[in-house]
C-alpha cells in the first residue's frame, strides 16, 4: 500500500501546486472528504496564461521495478487526469501518462513502464520510466479550459510483477 486515504489521515506529505507558479490563477487543493476520501478539487482557469491544477505526495524512496504496476482506486468527475511520477523528487521530469474518469468509483492501473518522460508540457526524447524508485506521485489537470473539478481518491497500491 502506497497511500490509504481514510477519516484518520494525515495529508502532511502532500501538497498543491497549481499555475500561480507561472503567473496564472487556478485553484486546487487536497482535503479529505466527510467519507474519509483524498479529494482533489478546486477550478482550474486560463487567465494569464494558466489552465492547470495538481497535487503531488512526497513519499521516502519507494522501491519499485519498472514493470510494477500502481493501482488506485478512485472517482472522478467525468474529466481526464494525469498521473505522475518522479524517480527523484529534484528531477526535473515526470513521467505521466493520462486518464479518463466515469463519475463511478473505478480502480485504475498503470505500468509503469508506460509512462513517458515531460517537462512544463513537453514530451521529452527520452526513455519511458526505467527507474527503481519513486519519491514522488501526483495527479494534475490541465484541459485546456476553464473548469471545476474534483478527483475522489481511496487508496494507491504498488503491484509488484
Amino acid at each position: 500500500m502506497i497511500f490509504d486515504f481514510n477519516e484518520n489521515t494525515s495529508l502532511h506529505n502532500w501538497e498543491t501546486l497549481d499555475d500561480v507558479v507561472m503567473g496564472g490563477s487556478s485553484q486546487g487543493n487536497i482535503s479529505l472528504s466527510p467519507e474519509g476520501h483524498g479529494r482533489f478539487s478546486g477550478q482550474v482557469s486560463l487567465k494569464n496564461n494558466g489552465g492547470f491544477s495538481s497535487v503531488r505526495y512526497n513519499l521516502a524512496d519507494l522501491k519499485v521495478e519498472p514493470q510494477d504496476q500502481i493501482t488506485i482506486r478512485l472517482k472522478g468527475d467525468g474529466k481526464r487526469y494525469q498521473f505522475r511520477v518522479k524517480h527523484d523528487k529534484q528531477a526535473y521530469a515526470s513521467y505521466i501518462t493520462y486518464f479518463e474518469t466515469t463519475g463511478k468509483w473505478e480502480e485504475i492501473s498503470i505500468s509503469l513502464r508506460d509512462l513517458y518522460p515531460t517537462f512544463r508540457g513537453k514530451n521529452l526524447d527520452q526513455p519511458n520510466f526505467n527507474h527503481h524508485s519513486i519519491q514522488q506521485l501526483g495527479f494534475l489537470i490541465a484541459n485546456k479550459k476553464t473548469q471545476v473539478f474534483e478527483l475522489l481518491i481511496d487508496k494507491i497500491e504498488l503491484i509488484s510483477e
